[in-house]
């Protein structure tokens, strides 16, 4: 193997985990609830194998009888069900305890912490909906000059701020702060800059979003690959999810199409290791919007790209294609879903038609990563599927 491109789509579940109940999402089902748009057509997934899931739903008209490629779903061992947990799991990093959250809002100690380390006054301070909150408060942000800052159900600090009073640059300064201030038992998981732009009530968050994660707390199969000398290239979000932790380099996007476009450009690079790509729209976008249409359009456009991505892959590359949480776009809450997520690989050196079943964690695809490239990943949380799935 030469080349394996990991892309994860994020928030893709394919059904609610053994345990949803606990995290309030029995029932969800992220694919289920986008099958139901018309605009929902993705044949090359199915070819791939996506509806030879287990329990995963089948399309109106299915068209693949056997699967060009490997699939299966997994199951998250760690406690949580947001982006930087999941993705540290399919790194090969167990994380048993929970990030805090914050249901009630920020403490008041750790807002006045904040209040004087920026010389600016606080917001909301409250668990919000992103396009809401600039809505209900940006208005009073561009008069004040104050910081709009709130939470969710994951473990976030979002901070958001229209350009014209805060530019991208010192918005990512403010997080950094933060970033620095949020430790012990206020580790979140990510401090998240969210700028935005327009007129009320008209504003606009813009594609300049930026995350700063905590960073892992172990070594990853990012580490691992880098310490043997492959090429480690994060695409997307992935450099602020590991916070550059294990990358040898980190190319950021503006979106799915951006990050699709990025992707296909690699195809022509000369790199020997993983290209590790995170596609945030479905999320950010769509998920979080409760916009069932939106996400399956997506979804379709990710498909009609992926026709041609197959088609260029080379002898020794792989593709696999996985996500790291849910968020079912047809339900009530705005919020990640906990759901098992889907995994499909393909390329000349995968056997097609294999049935990897049920995976117990995410964590199988960053081990199985390592070995696929002659590494040792037991240091890791995870058991490789290698040997099932090459040819």
């Amino acid at each position: 193997m030469k080349r394996i491109f990991l892309i994860v789509l994020d928030s893709f579940g394919i059904g609610h985990a053994p345990d949803a109940k606990a995290f309030g999402d029995e029932g969800s089902d992220t694919l289920r609830a986008v099958m139901q748009s018309p605009a929902f057509a993705v044949p090359n997934l199915e070819r791939l194998g996506l509806f030879r899931i287990a329990q995963t739903p089948h399309p109106a008209h299915p068209q693949a009888q056997t699967a060009a490629g490997a699939f299966g779903r997994l199951t998250e061992a760690s406690c949580g069900k947001d982006t930087t947990i999941g993705h540290w799991e399919i790194a090969g990093i167990h994380f048993p305890k929970p990030f805090p959250v914050y249901p009630n809002g920020f403490p008041q100690e750790v807002i006045q912490a904040f209040e004087k380390a920026y010389g600016r006054g606080v917001l909301c301070n409250q668990p919000y909906s992103g396009t809401q909150v600039i809505a209900d408060y940006g208005e009073e942000h561009l008069r004040t000059g104050k910081l709009i800052v709130y939470t969710s159900a994951d473990s976030v600090f979002q901070i958001a701020a229209h350009e014209s009073v805060v530019p991208p640059e010192q918005l990512y300064e403010y997080c950094r702060i933060a970033r620095k201030i949020l430790t012990g038992e206020h580790s979140v998981g990510r401090v998240i800059a969210r700028p935005f732009t327009g007129e009320a009530p008209h504003f606009t968050r813009t594609a300049n979003r930026h995350d700063f994660s905590l960073l892992p707390p172990g070594p990853t199969m990012l580490d691992l690959l880098k310490e043997a000398g492959f090429d480690t290239i994060g695409v997307g979000k992935i450099g602020d999810i590991f916070a550059g932790q294990g990358l040898t380099e980190s190319i950021p996007t503006k979106g799915n199409d951006d990050g699709m476009e990025k992707t296909m450009a690699l195809l022509d690079r000369d790199f020997r290791g993983l290209a590790f790509i995170n596609l945030v729209d479905f999320d950010m976008l769509y998920g979080h919007r409760n916009d069932v249409d939106g996400y399956a359009a997506a979804l379709s456009r990710f498909d009609g790209w992926l026709g041609e991505f197959l088609e260029r892959l080379g002898q020794e590359d792989a593709l696999m294609i996985t996500a790291d949480h849910g968020c079912d776009p047809s339900t009530p809450s705005t919020d990640h879903s906990r759901e098992r997520v889907p995994f499909l690989a393909y390329g000349p050196m995968i056997r097609p038609d294999t049935d990897l079943g049920t995976r117990s964690c995410f964590g199988d695809v960053g081990v199985t990563v390592l070995d696929a490239f002659g590494l040792d990943g037991k240091s890791l949380f995870g058991t490789s599927f290698w040997p099932q799935i090459k040819q």
